[in-house]
């Protein structure tokens, strides 16, 4: 839990900053990849909304994997806040978490003003996220890590409680009628996607229910290990994926074993969108992650600015929500705009 006390500067000589106005804004920023190790400085605040305050380095450090488009998203959300707040922002990412928590080491050794983390792997993160709060900087957590954040001392969280959204999944396939449901991880051990595949099996209560390990990191085979599962058990109904790109591959793995089952995800991108307009994904479970890159910056300029916080030491929930052949054609046009 975090104080309401005016929080302490790092630097002298600042100007105080105006209270933002949250609001989800559309941009039309190039969508970037991830930086591997080295951190990337994604903003100078140049030419900006609150240009008159003085300029804040945060640091973003997720879990991204290379070529998974989900994180242009969140890094296209915290890019806009940073353009907004005058804030230089450095994105680095690392799909391993010790390399993830090297990563936030080096943000601390930088003395940056603040610093936004996902929390795939918590226990891994753990010292480094503390190394940060012990060295006065504020941290955020996004994304992963909604069981665990608290307890690692963290000042706020942005995303969804993974097992209420999972639970979720798992009550509309029973109201649906689906008998033998199968959930693909991507990542063994991480927290989020676990979390999810758990969640889904909670609430379904209509039949059969399984889970599939696949390694995202090596995509070619995440298709053969899909399409071998589909040929071996021609009774699946359902495949729940857990992130848009294996979504369009299981709808690859689907086609290669002639099954009949249907495929719905986790998470969309905009290369998605075509799918659920041609009905080759059905529905998919959004989490905004445009919202969660946006919030995690914004929110640690206004405590660094004004000693506000958002959600009053809650999780800001920016998820569940269904998006199926009902409301796709709005999100399309968002998905264009590269917020959805």
């Amino acid at each position: 839990m975090f104080s309401t006390e005016r929080p302490r500067r790092r630097r002298t000589g600042r100007s105080v900053g105006l209270v933002a106005i949250l609001a989800s804004a559309v941009v039309a920023a190039a969508a970037c990849s991830s930086t591997g190790g080295k951190p990337d400085d994604s903003a100078n605040g140049a030419g900006v909304g609150n240009a008159g305050t003085e300029e804040l380095t945060i640091a973003m450090i997720t879990h991204e994997v290379p070529g998974d488009s989900f994180w242009d998203l969140i890094r296209k959300g915290a890019e806009m806040a940073a353009k907004k707040d005058n804030v230089k922002l450095q994105y680095s990412s690392d799909p391993e978490a010790p390399n993830q928590a090297n990563l936030v080491q080096t943000a601390i050794d930088s003395k940056v003003d603040g610093i936004a983390v996902t929390l795939a792997k918590p226990d891994a993160m753990a010292p480094a996220v503390r190394n940060a709060i012990a060295a006065g900087i504020p941290v955020v957590a996004f994304n992963s890590g909604f069981n665990d954040w608290q307890q690692l001392g963290v000042q706020q969280y942005f995303g969804q409680d993974e097992t209420i959204a999972g639970r979720a999944v798992g009550e509309r396939l029973t109201k649906e009628g689906r008998k033998n449901v199968l959930c693909v991880i991507q990542e063994q051990g991480q927290v989020a996607l676990e979390s999810r595949c758990a969640g889904v099996k909670q609430g379904f209560t209509g039949g059969s229910f399984q889970i599939l390990y696949v390694n995202s990191k090596d995509m070619p085979s995440v298709e053969a290990t899909m399409t071998a599962k589909l040929q071996q058990d021609s009774a699946i109904d359902t495949v729940v994926t857990l992130g848009a790109p294996i979504a369009q591959t299981a709808v690859q793995s689907k086609g290669n074993a002639g099954s009949d089952a249907e495929v719905v995800t986790f998470d969309t991108n905009a290369a998605l969108v075509p799918l659920i307009e041609g009905g080759q994904v059905k529905w998919a479970v959004d989490q905004q992650p445009y919202l969660q890159g946006y919030l995690a910056i914004d929110s640690l300029w206004l405590y660094l600015t004004n000693g506000n916080t958002i959600g009053g030491g809650q999780a800001v929930l920016t998820g569940p929500a269904f998006i199926d052949s009902t409301n796709i054609g709005k999100v399309a046009d968002y998905a264009k705009a590269g917020t959805r």
